[in-house]
């Protein structure tokens, strides 16, 4: 009886999860699609994906994906883990940049079905000169932006179905004598079913958060006296708050098995953008060996139309990737992971992504 009685219990609580995730989903999809908003949003690092299995898939699986790299897209998804996955992922941003990307996460299972996470990504824009007015070639001096945030996750499995997860991250901004510090929340939640959990839907809405504001010494302006004194006096200006890229992604996918070696898996996912317009992407991911080696491929399209103002988003068309897998204990299904994706930009020579993970 107490057994029936909890297990009533937990199917509640994931209707309850998966329904107060839609109406969230519904509040942030209200907004979304609006390209009079483009470029309004700050934070934007948020959107950019550092792990390199998703990124070749242009961060569409929001159904398939697992373990750490899950944080990025369908925190859900971090449930499924056999007991240990340590990542670290590099990215070339938008190659003639020198911008890179690097990331270092950690997923931990607690319980029998329980996963504990903790990610960090730093963003690289590398030394800027600082310039003046009289000075416009520069004053000898450089700055350097910070662009970082760690995220804290926690994900469960309810009986090997339904997978849900959340998590906070802080995000951190910094150049030239000012900050930013705001507080983002993810969740999501996945569901899988038929005779090999061939049949996979995941619904995620990323970023739910405060405001951000920049403040700091460097807005301190050094004036003359307006009282016709002959002295100076120091004024703090104000900024603006800006608002984070929210985003809510609905995504499925199959598994069609051929033989025992081969996997193709065809998916669809839909992105609700607040500050942009919307996406819809295509891709499939090839399992041989038993996903000893994996390729995938995937296109991303915007919905709305383009204008005069508003261009097509840099990452709309072709992403593609490969992993090798090499399983060093089979009794606990222990491997080490080798990752890589390229993903075509509409500026510069798009975007390299470089991974490794051990999972154990």
């Amino acid at each position: 009886f107490f057994k029936s009685d909890w297990k009533i219990s937990k199917e509640i609580n994931v209707k309850k999860y998966f329904t107060f995730l839609m109406f969230c989903g519904f509040i942030a999809s209200s907004m979304a699609g609006n390209p009079d908003r483009q470029g309004s949003a700050g934070a934007g690092e948020l959107l950019m994906n550092p792990w390199a299995r998703s990124a070749g898939l242009h961060t569409i699986n929001t159904a398939g994906v697992t373990g750490i790299e899950a944080t990025r897209l369908n925190i859900a998804g971090m449930a499924r883990i056999n007991s240990l996955e340590i990542s670290y992922g590099h990215a070339q941003y938008l190659v003639g940049t020198d911008i890179s990307m690097n990331t270092l996460g950690l997923a931990k299972k607690i319980g029998k079905n329980g996963v504990f996470g903790l990610d960090f990504m730093l963003v690289n824009v590398g030394d800027i000169k600082v310039t003046t007015v009289a000075y416009p070639e520069g004053t000898g001096a450089t700055f350097t932006p910070t662009f970082a945030n760690i995220g804290i996750s926690y994900a469960t499995v309810f009986e090997n179905k339904v997978s849900v997860g959340a998590a906070v991250r802080l995000v951190m901004e910094s150049f030239g004598g000012i900050s930013a510090r705001g507080v983002a929340i993810d969740a999501g939640v996945q569901y899988v079913n038929g005779p090999k959990d061939n049949f996979k839907l995941g619904l995620s809405l990323r970023n739910l958060g405060t405001p951000m504001k920049f403040r700091g010494e460097g807005f301190t302006v050094t004036k003359p006296s307006e009282t016709g004194a002959n002295t100076n006096l120091a004024y703090d200006q104000r900024s603006a708050n800006f608002e984070l890229p929210v985003a809510l992604n609905i995504g499925t996918s199959y598994d069609f098995y051929v033989g025992d070696d081969i996997r193709v898996s065809p998916m669809v996912n839909f992105t609700s953008n607040s500050f942009s317009r919307d996406q819809l992407g295509f891709g499939v991911e090839l399992g041989i060996l038993d996903n000893m080696l994996q390729v995938r491929g995937a296109y991303k399209a915007e919905l709305q139309k383009t204008t005069a103002i508003v261009k097509e988003d840099v990452y709309s068309g072709l992403a593609l990737g490969a992993s090798a897998n090499l399983v060093f204990n089979k009794e606990k299904k222990s491997k080490i992971g080798f990752d890589y994706a390229y993903r075509t930009t509409n500026v510069f020579s798009g975007t390299h992504n470089f991974g490794v993970r051990i999972d154990l």
